[in-house]
């Protein structure tokens, strides 16, 4: 595949940071564009050590504009899109559903959209999910064949998502590719997740607190990986297909503070 453009949504957040700084190292002749509306849970200062490079370009803004997205895609001859832009926090997804609903599908919509009717028809356009749209039993198996079951508000956005991307493939053959990733962990996170906020917690001599009830258990993906399956997508994989990010490392929350407090 002969790439030149690539369009990152959410590109300041803590996967798109890494997935940027990976694309803008790795593929100097290639031009990386991140739109990113730099939300609460965002900083420009992951983007630091790449910020100046003549090949990446900075755009703010909000993935539901669609005046700004169908600019995007009508003047920068957009091939390949990584679309990461979302909210992300279980909790925050019942206290807020709205937001969700809005930024997670409807941004959805609006990039599709635009992307189709594109004068310069992106050759992939790679949604990233999460398997949480699987449901709440992430200890049973499952494939990418297997039945979602959201059971929150933020995957449930996701699944719905995920089911307008399937759309503009079943009826126009556009190239999408969807991933599902287990959680994913590494510098730059922000605190509201698990393993940065135990951290947060121990480094101000704090007790880790547990969200809801016990047992639970989840499987942790290393940032790095999960970008080396992004670009092993990009290069390999096949349009119209779902694939499972995944890892073995399945760990219960308890150990997991538990293990960190004895590594702080």
């Amino acid at each position: 595949m002969d790439f030149n453009t690539v369009l990152v949504t959410g590109g300041s957040g803590f996967i798109g940071s890494h997935l940027v700084c990976s694309l803008v190292d790795r593929h100097p002749d290639w031009r990386i564009i991140n739109l990113d509306d730099l939300d609460y849970c965002c900083s420009p200062r992951s983007l630091e050590s790449i910020e100046d490079r003549a090949n990446y370009t900075f755009i703010r803004g909000d993935v539901c504009n669609s005046r700004l997205v169908d600019h995007i895609f009508n003047t920068e001859n957009i091939d390949v899109v990584f679309h990461l832009a979302a909210k992300t926090h279980v909790e925050s997804s019942f206290e807020s559903p709205s937001t969700f609903q809005r930024v997670n599908v409807d941004g959805t919509r609006v990039l599709l959209a635009a992307a189709h009717q594109a004068r310069h028809r992106p050759q992939r356009f790679i949604y990233v999910s999460t398997d949480e749209v699987y449901g709440a039993g992430l200890d049973e198996v499952f494939d990418e064949s297997s039945p979602v079951r959201p059971s929150n508000p933020y995957s449930v956005t996701k699944a719905s998502a995920e089911f307008l991307v399937r759309s503009y493939w079943d009826k126009y053959k556009f190239p999408i590719i969807i991933t599902r990733s287990n959680n994913i962990y590494g510098p730059r996170q922000f605190t509201e997740k698990v393993i940065p906020r135990f951290l947060t917690l121990l480094r101000m001599n704090k007790k880790c607190t547990i969200q809801g009830t016990l047992p639970k258990s989840r499987h942790f993906l290393f940032i790095e990986d999960a970008v080396s399956a992004f670009l092993l997508l990009l290069e390999k994989g096949i349009v119209g297909e779902i694939y499972n990010m995944g890892t073995s490392c399945e760990i219960p929350i308890m150990q997991l503070a538990r293990q960190l407090i004895r590594m702080t």
